[in-house]
């Protein structure tokens, strides 16, 4: 009977979570989330047959209150009796992991070290690690980055022009949304055939935003850079910012860098542009003139940042969407094609309502697919692998 390997996502306030099998090939069999952690709690899950129920205990659960009570829920429900070990996505590897690694004490000190460059990300998906290291001390726990994807960059695509000593601190362009860059160049091949090896760029829409250039299905460049404030427009983060606007806010309105912080990470974007809501869903409904002020913004980054990178690899051949919005949003998409008609982008607006692969037309010069991504698969095959399970 093949053994199971639970994948974790923990965010500030949720932890979503999927069970695979083992065997050949890797299966999920269960998906799920626990959100409301910290506050009033809820459960979610389903498998092939349809939703799962499940009673969370009353009154507020931190971290490892909800993983004890899932443990105890998969256990119970015979989801996960034979766990291998859990994988987790965590957000910065630093300059030190390239590769997804076994947390052990030593590699937890350092990744610690680096939540001041993800503050919205590392310390949650730490604290799962951690107080998973309290339940089950036994149980093999695996890393994976976001930014490992990205090392495969040149040297100029990392680096600031900051002075070499700053630089030699770690100060460089990171990178984010690896996961699903990897998962999507290992889905290319089938979607674009031959175009797969060549120049692709690649849109993971969000609420966390940013874009790949590839080639060979490797990262060239991307817009993220040291940390995931940086390069388009996101649901509460402002994306490119010129660092001016801090020294003005800091000198000039007395802002302290803790509010400078929060507002660039939590009340901007989406959210500080509209007043609305950082929910694209919400604003592509909404009638207010500032919803359509913090999409148009959303759409000319979008685009002008693809132009960016279509330079970084010197043209490209492909476009790819991804993420909640780059899925789903249909007017999104066509509104971003339509500012990159001067590239020859044509789309297909019947294939682009029904969110299909391909939704771009025959004669358009670049081909433009949908393809949705999967990080849990991800990190359950690199937890396999890590884990040596026999298939």
């Amino acid at each position: 009977m093949p053994s199971q390997i639970l994948v974790l996502n923990a965010g500030s306030s949720s932890i979503k979570f999927a069970v695979f099998s083992t065997g050949q090939p890797l299966t999920r069999t269960v998906l799920g989330m626990v959100s409301g952690i910290g506050s009033k709690a809820a459960f979610s899950a389903h498998d092939d047959r349809g939703p799962l129920s499940g009673t969370l205990p009353p009154g507020p659960l931190d971290h490892e209150g909800a993983l004890a009570w899932l443990f105890a829920w998969l256990e119970t429900g015979n989801h996960a009796r034979r766990l291998l070990g859990a994988g987790h996505r965590v957000v910065h590897g630093g300059e030190y992991h390239d590769a997804p690694i076994v947390v052990d004490d030593s590699s937890l000190v350092g990744l610690e070290a680096l939540a001041p460059l993800a503050p919205l990300h590392q310390p949650h998906n730490l604290a799962a690690i951690k107080a998973l290291r309290k339940l089950r001390p036994d149980l093999p726990q695996v890393a994976c980055f976001d930014t490992a994807f990205h090392r495969t960059q040149a040297a100029v695509a990392q680096s600031f022009a900051l002075p070499q000593a700053i630089t030699e601190q770690g100060l460089r362009r990171y990178g984010f949304h690896g996961l699903s860059y990897e998962y999507i160049a290992s889905a290319m091949p089938a979607a674009l055939g031959v175009l797969a090896e060549g120049r692709v760029i690649v849109a993971h829409l969000g609420n966390g935003a940013s874009l790949c250039a590839m080639h060979n299905r490797r990262s060239v460049a991307t817009t993220m850079g040291f940390s995931t404030l940086d390069g388009l427009v996101m649901g509460t983060r402002c994306g490119a910012l010129d660092p001016g606007v801090l020294f003005y806010l800091m000198h000039e309105r007395k802002m302290s860098s803790a509010a400078v912080e929060d507002m660039l990470y939590r009340q901007s974007g989406l959210l500080g542009v509209s007043g609305i809501s950082n929910d694209m869903r919400t604003l592509l409904d909404s009638t207010e003139p500032r919803a359509a002020e913090a999409i148009a913004q959303f759409v000319y980054r979008a685009a002008l940042e693809t132009g960016a990178l279509s330079a970084a690899l010197e043209g490209f051949d492909a476009l790819v969407f991804t993420g909640g919005i780059g899925e789903h949003a249909v007017a999104i998409r066509a509104q971003i094609c339509e500012k990159l008609g001067w590239m020859g982008i044509r789309l297909d607006p019947s294939a682009n309502a029904r969110n299909a692969l391909k939704i771009s037309a025959a004669e358009s010069r670049v081909a433009v697919c949908v393809i949705p991504t999967d990080e849990e698969a991800v990190i359950a095959a690199h937890t396999r692998r890590l884990l040596d399970t026999p298939a």
